[in-house]
């Protein structure tokens, strides 16, 4: 793969100590800085000020729910909201000129940072086959061209259609509604690389696969553990969640490997002593956990909890809970009562009096929420580790109660509404018979392709159309020379998008760039203003409408994207009111209200302050729809990823001047990285055990079963607080040396937290 030159490692470069809070001055300071200098001033304050309130738009940087509306700020949003609308409001344009001037050579050569700076994308562009650059084509055609490629294929299935987690409901309901009516159920979507090992896990153990708290039971929990996450960086308005809940007396505990700044302290910008610099002290307890240890942790605890029930009967175990609601409890506790304290501290890299106050914590609470994020979902024990978790939680009776439950924490806006609204590629029976009741044709039963097997499929010529709904692919999926290589095999690639990305470059035989409306721009298709709704970590559904004017007259909302092609696809099969559809929402909403569970009146719900909540059994009246009919404990083997001797594992992430791949800044100060990102954060002992030093310049080699060297050249070496024998550097760039066949048991998530690599001197 070609290392784009803007991104090897420079003198420019700087590292400074990291730091032990979050936010404060100088996160008001970046945010206003970035925003201005991308939208100005004037856009900027009617953008930020409409940002997450009831009658503007929803921030697109990540799922945490909005407070009541009687309890919204009037700059509701955090620095990575207002990162998010700077970038989508860029006054910079992408017209047919830039695509004459830079060829996809050209553009190959470089960077996603730099490819996200150029501007709005503004008109449709087509690169024809053998051709060298995207070239202008008008709507109409462009909605021909896909549906020549489509009606060509040998069968639906040799179409794949992805989503991001960026799509509103309305667009993702149509979007399926349309692959099924094509006749596939390939629909693979950004769930499938993140949070997939929560779906399933919960599925499988509380029979609905979201979590069950509301803001309120973070606010009025005496616990918190936070697994795997960093909310600093990632979800920053958690931030004020959880100093309401420590000024209610909470205490936290942290589970990570790295001593993430958003995990030890909070200087809230909306508050004087948070602007004076004197930060909330978060984490109580801190545990710096080796990667993939969680599930030996997790089982060690439920074997210190049933120790201390015994010693104390009736005062840890909540006993009529786990007799009325929840079947293999038996099991488990003999399963738990012997653990192999050795295989736990080796997995884990604690010592047992961490992991002592850890069980001491949770048996002297009475309110526990339990928050994971994509630090556990992406390991190989991944689902497994999600059960120990529930195992937890139904033993001390922490669901369906207020202030405690399960908290997985999505990442982008929208994946959880895709998600409710059919975007799944092994939605139930139940679902596909709803939509045949609604609209009168069979939708295909058999499963389709995962993110994974999507890649698979193009790189075996299974697939021959990929149609990308937002979102960046081609950087998004692990091993990148096999995705790069899948999605050049493909006939026809699809992207509709606001800004350009790696997979408009990297793209198929025929290629075509679809631009669409932002979150925050006005949406006037079929002559009036339209809004669309999404869907929240906590099932908390609301409208979001965008009022500033778009960045070009070409733009079209996705909706109108979708339907367009739908059209031009299947005319008039089935009676499916496409062009309705694209100039009416409500007519959508009237569908979904009769197709998807908990939307009944979902027009009319919309209309109210807020939103409504969709119904969660587990958390509403404590029963779990499960094949026993109730909550399930799991057993799981004590299982961790043994590493080879002179190999470290290497779990990616993001930067601070990131969101999923778009790259925001080449800063990223919580760690003090300033000006680069070709980096490996490394801890001393490692430095020392292997022959390195801070600042040394190292390959990555990752090591695979199938014998194929995976490499990423070119990254400097930084000395960092890391477990032992663990290393963390960012992705995409990191992204190669994740092996395709690497993925969680029973999610198929690719391993991105557990990645066995080797490092090599550069020359």
């Amino acid at each position: 793969m070609t290392v784009p030159p803007d991104t090897v490692p420079e003198p420019a470069l700087e590292v400074s100590p990291p730091k032990t809070a979050a936010a404060g001055v100088p996160a008001v300071a970046v945010s206003l800085g970035m925003a201005v200098r991308q939208m100005g001033v004037s856009r900027t304050a009617r953008n930020l000020l409409r940002l997450n309130q009831v009658d503007g738009f929803d921030c697109m940087s990540c799922a945490w729910p909005d407070p009541d509306p009687k309890h919204r700020h009037t700059a509701e949003f955090c620095e990575n909201g207002a990162k998010a609308v700077a970038w989508e409001g860029d006054t910079r344009r992408i017209g047919p000129e830039f695509f004459a001037r830079h060829s996809l050579a050209d553009l190959e050569t470089r960077s996603e940072y730099w490819m996200g700076q150029q501007g709005r994308l503004t008109q449709p562009m087509v690169r024809r086959d053998g051709g060298t650059h995207y070239e202008p084509i008008s709507w109409d055609d462009a909605f021909a061209l896909v549906a020549e490629h489509l009606g060509g294929l040998a069968s639906p299935d040799e179409a794949l259609f992805y989503t991001s987690g960026r799509a509103s409901n309305e667009s993702a309901f149509v979007y399926q509604l349309f692959a099924r009516a094509f006749g596939t159920n390939n629909l693979p979507d950004c769930s499938n690389m993140c949070h997939e090992s929560t779906s399933v896990g919960l599925a499988d153990t509380i029979g609905i696969g979201k979590g069950s708290v509301s803001l309120d039971d973070i606010h009025e929990a005496d616990l918190i553990v936070i697994s795997g996450q960093n909310p600093g960086t990632n979800h920053p308005r958690m931030l004020s969640a959880l100093e309401i809940a420590k000024s209610g007396g909470a205490k936290i505990i942290a589970i990570n490997p790295l001593r993430e700044a958003g995990l030890l302290g909070f200087m809230n910008p909306q508050k004087p002593l948070g602007l004076a610099g004197k930060p909330v002290e978060l984490a109580d307890h801190f545990l710096q956990i080796r990667s993939d240890g969680d599930l030996a942790l997790w089982q060690a605890l439920g074997h210190l909890l049933l120790q201390k029930e015994a010693a104390n009967p009736g005062r840890v175990v909540d006993r009529e809970f786990v007799a009325q609601h929840t079947v293999g409890f038996a099991a488990y506790a003999e399963h738990v009562t012997e653990i192999d304290r050795a295989a736990v501290l080796a997995a884990t890299g604690l010592t047992w009096a961490d992991i002592e106050k850890t069980a001491d914590m949770l048996a002297s609470a009475t309110k526990i929420v339990h928050c994971w994020a994509m630090g556990i979902t992406q390991h190989r024990n991944a689902v497994a580790t999600i059960k120990e978790f529930v195992n937890v939680a139904l033993l001390q009776g922490m669901i369906g109660k207020p202030g405690a439950g399960l908290c997985p924490v999505r990442g982008h806006s929208n994946v959880q509404g895709d998600r409710t609204m059919g975007i799944w590629e092994r939605s139930p029976d139940s679902f596909l018979d709803a939509l045949r009741d609604e609209f009168g044709f069979e939708p295909p039963r058999e499963h389709g392709f995962d993110a994974v097997k999507a890649v698979r499929a193009l790189r075996d010529g299974q697939a021959k159309v990929f149609v990308g709904l937002g979102g960046n692919f081609v950087a998004a999926m692990s091993d990148t020379d096999v995705t790069e290589s899948a999605l050049r095999a493909a006939g026809l690639t699809v992207q509709i998008s606001t800004k350009l990305n790696r997979s408009h470059v990297v793209c198929g035989g025929t290629a075509l760039i679809l631009p669409t409306l932002g979150r925050t721009e006005r949406d006037e298709s079929g002559g009036t203003v339209q809004r669309v709704t999404v869907e929240d970590s906590m099932s908390a559904v609301h409208a979001s409408r965008g009022r500033t004017q778009p960045a070009g007259d070409q733009l079209r909302s996705e909706v109108g994207i979708l339907c367009g092609i739908a059209a031009a696809t299947l005319g008039d099969r089935y009676g499916i009111p496409w062009h309705s559809f694209a100039k009416d929402y409500d007519e959508i909403r009237e569908r979904i209200g009769r197709v998807v569970p908990g939307c009944e009146d979902y027009a009319g719900k919309i209309r109210r302050k807020g939103g409504f909540t969709l119904p969660h059994p587990p958390r509403d009246s404590r029963t779990f729809p499960t094949a026993q009919g109730k909550a399930v404990f799991s057993v799981s083997p004590l299982a961790a990823v043994q590493v080879p001797e002179g190999r470290l594992v290497l779990q990616t992430m993001r930067s601070h001047d990131q969101f999923n791949t778009t790259i925001y800044g080449l800063d990223d100060r919580y760690r003090g990285i300033h000006h680069g990102r070709r980096v490996v954060f490394i801890g001393a002992a490692d430095l020392a055990e292997l022959g390195f030093a801070d600042g040394d310049v190292v390959h990555l080699v990752s090591e695979w079963e199938d014998g194929v060297t995976r490499r990423a050249e070119g990254f400097r070496l930084v000395e960092y607080s890391t477990p032992k024998g663990c290393i963390a550097a960012y992705y995409p760039e990191t992204n190669p040396l994740i092996p395709l066949g690497s993925t969680a048991l029973e999610s198929n998530t690719p391993t991105s937290k557990w990645v066995v690599v080797r490092l090599e001197r550069a020359a």
